[in-house]
């Protein structure tokens, strides 16, 4: 790291945070708007974007634990608890014991849950098409590859550990 100065480094100096180059930023402000979007397509199916994120990964795979849900959507275990409450009050999901577990539940689409498959899925695209709206094919193709690489990195277990922040002296 350079020296400017006779103790500081370039990292040290505090510099004016600028939302427009966080990726950090952008990314949450662009995931708002896309589950803002969903909600509008989705919610005459009586679904919210945190049920529809559950629905997919049944729909990929039925009959998944809480644990898996949770490991599969990066979310907290209460999150993921008050959203299978509502999802077995509202008649998408039911809990069934695991076979050898007493304390472990699977979760398993109902009927309803299995026939909003398609429509569901049929908001999602159109509100990926209308977000994606000005980017041709290649364009389209590169953004979710690139989505794709920096949600690998931070899935490593080293980046999820919080780091304090520099401090200045």
């Amino acid at each position: 790291m350079p020296r400017l100065g006779w103790k500081r480094t370039l990292a040290e100096i505090p510099m004016a945070f600028d939302k427009q180059a966080s990726a950090g930023y952008l990314t949450n402000h662009m995931a708002r708007l896309f589950a803002r979007g969903l909600h509008d397509r989705i919610r005459p199916l009586g679904l919210a974007p945190a049920q529809f994120a559950v629905l997919l990964e049944l729909w990929a795979g039925d009959g998944l634990t809480q644990k898996e849900l949770v490991e599969r959507l990066d979310v907290e275990q209460a999150t993921m608890a008050n959203t299978l409450a509502r999802m077995v009050r509202d008649g998408l999901v039911e809990r069934r014991p695991l076979p050898g577990d007493r304390r472990a539940q699977t979760v398993h689409l109902t009927a309803r849950g299995r026939a909003l498959e398609a429509p569901a899925t049929q908001a999602a695209t159109a509100t990926n098409d209308a977000a994606l709206a000005d980017l041709n094919l290649a364009e389209r193709l590169q953004f979710l590859n690139l989505m794709r690489r920096v949600i690998a990195t931070l899935r490593r277990p080293a980046l999820r550990r919080v780091r304090p922040p520099i401090s200045s002296p």
